[in-house]
């Protein structure tokens, strides 16, 4: 298997928010925030190509949405998913299988895209794009918590053109080599690939490690649905990442890329963090 960084940009939001009852004096250590109290955070996916199979894992945010949704957001940087893909010569007709961690609109949105008609079209046309049936109706049939959160736009024109699959759960497989864990605590059976690589165990860790500023257990962030699952979900991965020495790939990061944990006696911290290429 071969594995791609695919940077999309950068977006700001608010500190408190992503880390929960942890104090600012003390998050704002790893995190910087500006004088609105917003922190930059990364959009960034990953590209799997194993054998005929081209995967692209989460992309972004899109740009479909109104000026008034994106203000709220400060979208900004030279990156974007169109210009990642092209850096490395994949075109949108390239990707096999678009695979959605879950489907908050940082995760989903560039999935699907205006058409020169106006109408909804997707980025990727001969790609199967796979959620799993529990989160689909989670996010179609939203809680008020998270409404804003799931946007119409972004989700069901996938099943509208036909190319939605769900990935059967007890099998916890896309295919051999790529495998997926669920975890719950941030959304329901939001879903961590988990890929073979290089002699190592790379985990795309999605939103149940955002940032190395969330690896203490209590740094927990309040848009989680069940914070107290993330926090048990999290340490017993942790644990396993840090025995297993698993590479951890990190999608909102705003400057680490990947990082490996180790045990101390404060419990799981930080060890190493490098780019994805120097593995």
């Amino acid at each position: 298997m071969e594995l791609y960084t695919i940077n999309t940009g950068f977006f700001k939001l608010d500190g408190g928010a992503m880390f929960g009852v942890v104090p600012k004096t003390l998050w704002s250590r790893t995190n910087s925030a500006d004088e609105n109290n917003l922190c930059t955070w990364a959009m960034r996916c990953l590209l799997a190509v194993e054998g005929n199979r081209v995967v692209l894992i989460d992309n972004g945010i899109g740009d479909k949405q109104d000026a008034k949704f994106f203000s709220h957001y400060y979208l900004h940087g030279e990156d974007s998913l169109d210009k990642s893909l092209k850096h490395l010569g994949v075109l949108p007709t390239d990707i096999t299988d678009m695979f959605l961690t879950h489907l908050h609109f940082d995760h989903c949105g560039g999935g699907v895209r205006y058409g020169s008609h106006g109408q909804y079209e997707l980025t990727f046309p001969r790609a199967t794009y796979w959620s799993n049936s529990d989160h689909w109706h989670w996010a179609t049939k939203p809680n008020p918590r998270e409404k804003a959160s799931f946007l119409t736009e972004n989700i069901l024109p996938m099943q509208d053109h036909g190319v939605l699959k769900f990935i059967d759960l007890e099998k916890k497989s896309l295919f051999e080599g790529f495998d997926v864990i669920t975890a719950d605590g941030h959304t329901d059976k939001q879903m961590l690939p988990k890929m073979k690589y290089k002699g190592h165990t790379v985990v795309f860790m999605a939103d149940l490690l955002p940032s190395v500023g969330h690896i203490p257990l209590p740094y927990v962030m309040g848009y989680d649905t069940r914070p107290l699952l993330t926090l048990s979900e999290k340490q017993a991965f942790l644990e396993e990442a840090a025995r297993e020495k698993f590479v951890l790939f990190l999608e909102h990061d705003p400057v680490n890329e990947c990082c490996t944990v180790k045990m101390t006696e404060k419990g799981v911290r930080l060890d190493q963090t490098f780019r994805l290429d120097e593995l």
